[in-house]
């Protein structure tokens, strides 16, 4: 039998040396005795040791290694009550530093191990406990085991959760769902949890879900086309048209998040799972309870609620709303944008015009609270033919536009009576929408409501007054403005133009007269009613061009062309600025042109009557006329009277010749 320990042989050791006196058997027995006395210790790994003393600074652990090993007792502040003989579990950090001693750390085996419980808890799914430590950005930060972990806002619970710092300091049940050794970081959850109760009761809540079924549930989250309703681990939609009878633009206008709501089921879809509420339909429909007393005809208030492009909605009452069409708000025939006549939110009356109680549609307006402009007794004296008055333009088309006189009374003036002068194409030429437009009535017909207008009648038809100037045979200084294949475009005193055909532009010398020259022009034709005349400067120097010369048939009841003898030249004229194409373009001519013109007319007969009560020789007479109409054209060239101007200074004209007719008498 092997010898123990405690049967050392200390006297043979004595006397016979070290080793002396012991077979080689009993020396490998007892070398063997002493290395058991010894655990196998390895780096970086936990194991379990025993208090073996304390003091302020350190707590000296022993785990079976040939010496001792130190922890900071700070390591132990969650064992106050730690003391001799305990058994703790510690991280070998190293076996022997570089002062012999025997590294251990208790803070480092906590955390390992903790990594290690964790991944059995995923591993196992396994329900676990933690203390939430803090909030941070879009969770919590949960302790386990002394691990941190992230414990996601949308992992909290089944609904969403507005606040939470409720949930800072409070031990809740956790499960692990990723773990990042990378980073050190675990994520959690305590929705699946919640989520496993769920389930039955959602299955129990399906099974018995049927139309119409009221049920309460509790707001869990609000869009701008409804809310979602909890109602006890099922969510339903209800859709913000069935929040209220009445128009709603948000939900959060009528109710608010966490509230308890009794609703109805409106539909179930049991493939998508989707259920859809209502609210409104648990109390009477407004329509039901409208009184007898609103009929067509009848005086109804209420508030705007919607404008769209083809009229407003008036809400009478919540759930109640009648339609004013845009074609109801003015008795004016050119449609507008109803947000020029009513705004979202404003008090507003209306006459009932239609009302379909079956179909709950009611049609307004708001025009016949005013009368019918066109029945006014006065409208066929305010608007006869000849009278004078302004509008605005309120619409341009191909044949003309149409201008608004009044609320509900407007009028068409076609193209062909915006001038006189000129040759407009199409409106947007002459003037814009918006602006104002003075006219003349040409026709009225009250029982279509048709106004016909005219703007150019303000004014005298010029072309009686050039057809005395522009006579055939007479000459004047033109300037060619432009050229094309067929002539040239011909620039003519008073903002007119004329027309010279390409053999017409031959000089005298044979060359062609160029675009921007300067030269006389002889008249070969004229025409008043076609608005148009035709020039040569060929004519001025060959005498049988000149004998060519032919006029338009005149007008019905127009007066017959001055002689050329009297014609007035115009080549002292002042240059106006450049006037429309003679086949269809713009004129430069003003109303002070116009009245120019008109006065000129008046001054020539004058100066015929001075001239005839005169002794002079007759074949002076013609020579004298035609220089005091030249003189006198350059004098008018240069002025721009008004309209008012112009017409006294006629009547003042013919006062003038009616006593000069009583001095010659004398």
């Amino acid at each position: 039998m092997a010898n123990t320990p405690q049967e050392f042989d200390w006297e043979s050791y004595e006397t016979k040396g070290f080793g002396e006196g012991y077979s080689k058997k009993q020396k490998e027995e007892l070398s063997q005795m002493y290395e058991n006395t010894l655990n196998q210790v390895t780096e970086k790994e936990v194991v379990k040791g025993t208090v073996v003393g304390i003091n302020d600074r350190d707590v000296i652990l022993n785990i079976g290694f040939k010496s001792d090993g130190l922890v900071s007792a700070s390591e132990f502040r969650d064992l106050p009550n730690l003391k001799i003989g305990d058994e703790v579990e510690v991280f070998v950090e190293e076996q022997e530093n570089a002062l012999g001693q025997l590294v251990l750390s208790r803070k480092k085996a906590k955390i390992v191990r903790a990594w290690t419980l964790i991944q059995e808890a995923l591993d196992q799914d396994t329900i676990i406990e933690g203390t939430v430590k803090r909030r941070t950005k879009g969770g919590l930060i949960v302790d386990i085991y002394g691990v941190e972990a992230f414990l996601p806002g949308s992992q909290i619970d089944v609904k969403p959760i507005r606040d939470f710092d409720v949930y800072v300091g409070k031990k809740m049940e956790v499960k692990v769902i990723k773990i990042n050794y990378t980073n050190d970081n675990v994520v959690v959850s305590h929705k699946v949890l919640i989520e496993k109760d769920l389930e039955k009761q959602k299955a129990e809540i399906l099974e018995n879900l049927e139309k119409g079924q009221v049920l309460e549930g509790v707001i869990k989250n609000m869009t701008n086309f409804g809310v979602f309703i909890d109602l006890g681990g099922v969510d339903g939609l209800l859709h913000i048209t069935d929040i209220s009878w009445g128009r709603i633009n948000h939900p959060e206008e009528v109710l608010n998040l966490d509230d308890k709501v009794n609703v109805v089921v409106l539909d179930f879809d049991e493939e998508k799972k989707r259920i859809s509420l209502g609210m409104k339909q648990l109390t009477p429909h407004p329509w039901d309870s409208l009184g007898d007393q609103i009929e067509p005809g009848s005086k109804v208030a209420g508030k705007i609620v919607n404008v769209a492009d083809y009229g407003a909605f008036l809400e009478l009452m919540p759930g109640v709303e009648g339609l004013i069409h845009v074609s109801e708000m003015s008795w004016s025939q050119h449609l507008r944008n109803p947000a020029d006549f009513v705004k979202v939110g404003e008090e507003r009356e209306a006459v009932v015009l239609t009302i379909d109680r079956d179909e709950r549609k009611m049609s307004l307006g708001i025009k016949q609270l005013s009368e019918d402009p066109w029945t006014k007794s006065d409208v066929l004296t305010k608007y006869a033919v000849g009278t004078k008055h302004t509008g605005i333009v309120r619409n341009l088309t191909n044949f003309g536009l149409f201008l608004e006189l009044e609320e509900g009374i407007d009028g068409l003036v076609h193209v062909s009576d915006l001038s006189w002068t000129r040759k407009i194409k199409h409106p947007s030429e002459f003037i814009k929408v918006g602006e104002e437009l003075e006219v003349q009535v040409l026709e009225l017909d009250v029982d279509n409501r048709r106004l016909a207008l005219g703007h150019k009648q303000l004014e005298e038809n010029p072309w009686d007054t050039f057809e005395t100037i522009f006579t055939l045979g007479s000459d004047h200084k033109c300037t060619i403005i432009n050229k094309n294949d067929k002539g040239a475009v011909l620039e003519l005193p008073y903002g007119i133009e004329g027309f010279a055909l390409t053999k017409s532009l031959q000089k005298e010398d044979g060359s062609k007269a160029e675009v921007g020259e300067t030269l006389d022009f002889k008249v070969t034709e004229f025409s008043k009613d076609d608005k148009r005349i035709v020039l040569s400067h060929t004519a001025t120097y060959r005498e049988e061009e000149s004998k060519g010369l032919k006029k338009a048939a005149p007008a019905k009841g127009a007066p017959a062309a001055a002689p050329a003898a009297t014609s007035a030249p115009a080549a002292g004229g002042k240059k106006k600025a450049a006037a429309p194409a003679a086949q269809g373009g713009d004129s430069g001519a003003t109303l002070g042109d116009l009245d120019a013109l008109a006065s000129l007319k008046e001054q020539m007969m004058e100066s015929e009557a001075k001239q005839a009560s005169k002794p002079a020789n007759a074949n002076e007479k013609a020579p004298n006329i035609a220089n005091e109409v030249s003189e006198d054209s350059e004098l008018v060239a240069d002025a721009a009277p008004d309209r008012a101007n112009a017409k006294a200074l006629n009547e003042q004209k013919e006062a003038e010749e009616g006593d000069s007719d009583e001095e010659t008498k004398a």
